[in-house]
């Protein structure tokens, strides 16, 4: 933020002294250490919610592409499963041929 010194504490120490009195003092330094903490305080946790937000939002982000990629390996689980059947069909289809040839020929030798 802004740098303070030494010399500079010391000059904020004499003015005060000056204007609040010695009696007044010590009772002041402490209402403005307690205020300067509860500041520090309410800062701490205004940038912890604002961390938890970020990464909660990253989480939410991750989410949403592993969701997509699932959706990705399902389309191409289903394209699979197709191919799978389409060939089981071919295949079957094959077969039926064959044997309808296998009894035609048997057929033929017949007569």
């Amino acid at each position: 933020m802004f740098d303070v010194g030494f010399w500079e504490l010391c000059l904020v120490g004499l003015v005060s002294l000056i204007v609040i009195g010695p009696e007044r003092l010590p009772k002041a330094a402490r209402i403005a250490g307690f205020w300067v903490g509860k500041t520090r305080n309410m800062v701490h946790n205004v940038k912890m919610e604002i961390k938890e937000e970020f990464r909660a939002e990253e989480l939410r982000q991750t989410l949403k592409e592993q969701q997509d990629k699932l959706g990705d390996f399902k389309e191409m689980a289903n394209n699979i499963a197709q191919s799978g059947h389409s060939t089981n069909r071919l295949k079957e289809r094959v077969i039926q041929e064959a044997k309808d040839h296998i009894q035609g020929a048997d057929e033929h030798d017949r007569k």
